[in-house]
């Protein structure tokens, strides 16, 4: 039987300055560890540590623009982009100017899994 979400759990944020984290799907909001969907929005000028998941995440942008820094360089993902970051990869994401943004995370996020880099 399909099971009805009828409205998402809020996630404590990370970060330079506050974001809105609204899981759909995931360990908070309906206990499951296989993924985790969740609607983003940060404010321009938010950065976060650096961190090496051990779960793929794709960012799916709705508005503004994420950039994505990695060890090889930089992306900026525009609204109507998508991008995918790779378990065990580095990366850092700010937003210069804001941004909205659908999270989907394999397995599920969790923060014993998100390997954050020491405090900005």
């Amino acid at each position: 039987m399909p099971t009805l979400i009828t409205q998402p759990s809020i996630i404590p944020p990370t970060g330079t300055q506050p974001k809105h984290i609204e899981e759909y799907a995931g360990r908070v909001a309906t206990q499951d560890a296989t993924v985790s969907i969740a609607r983003i929005v940060c404010p321009p000028g938010w950065a976060e540590n650096g961190q090496q998941p051990e779960f793929a995440e794709t960012k799916v942008v709705l508005k503004g623009r994420i950039q994505v820094e990695h060890t090889h360089g930089v992306l900026e993902v525009q609204a109507g982009q998508a991008v995918t970051c790779h378990p065990g990869e580095w990366v850092r994401y700010s937003t210069p100017e804001g941004v909205e943004y659908l999270a989907v995370c394999v397995p599920a996020f969790s923060p014993l899994t998100v390997h954050r880099d020491p405090d900005i």
